[in-house]
């Protein structure tokens, strides 16, 4: 287990049952690998929600709003026709450089991976962009560091809810609806 989900472990204990996935057909759907904290996170969690404003994406997930692979077709698309109508941050101004979601909020909020060229699964960061409006944030951690750290205080983001992290942790498994 990562010191990611170490940390999330003892912020809010673990599920008895971890979630299973076929992670080879997972990626060849999407068409790029995925960092692996963000498959042990899965693994562990599942696609989940946190204090009830975010909420992990999951493969298959069993709440199909929060089907990654749904998520990732859908958001490429909009943020192509968005690119026509605002800038692009800095960090996606490089050739071949883009995001994939893994994350999103009850307010609109999404949480993607900063894919570049040549960069390892491993080592992609976390960048949040507003909801309904063109702000971006850059968080130089992985996934499941970034969600440790937003929950236990050490990480702020001027983007998401000044209400989270609430005081007293809330997690929930995202069910069928």
């Amino acid at each position: 287990m990562t010191n990611a989900l170490t940390r999330l472990h003892d912020i809010v204990p673990a599920p008895s049952e971890p979630r299973r996935k076929d992670w080879g057909e997972v990626e060849r759907t999407l068409g790029i690998e995925l960092p692996s904290d963000y498959k042990e996170l899965i693994r562990v969690y599942g696609g989940s929600n946190w204090d009830d404003y975010l909420y992990v994406l999951e493969p298959d997930c069993p709440n199909e709003n929060y089907d990654l692979i749904a998520w990732a077709e859908s958001q490429a698309e909009d943020l192509e026709g968005l690119w026509e109508f605002e800038r692009k941050p800095a960090e996606l101004e490089a050739a071949g450089a883009r995001v994939i979601p893994w994350a999103t909020t009850d307010n609109g909020e999404c949480l993607y991976w900063l894919v570049e060229p040549g960069l390892e699964p491993d080592r992609w960061t976390v960048m949040v962009n507003e909801a309904r409006g063109d702000r971006w944030e850059h968080f130089d951690v992985p996934c499941a560091q970034f969600l440790a750290a937003s929950l236990d205080g050490q990480l702020q983001s001027d983007i998401l809810s000044a209400s989270f992290p609430r005081a007293v942790h809330e997690f929930r498994r995202l069910g069928t609806v």
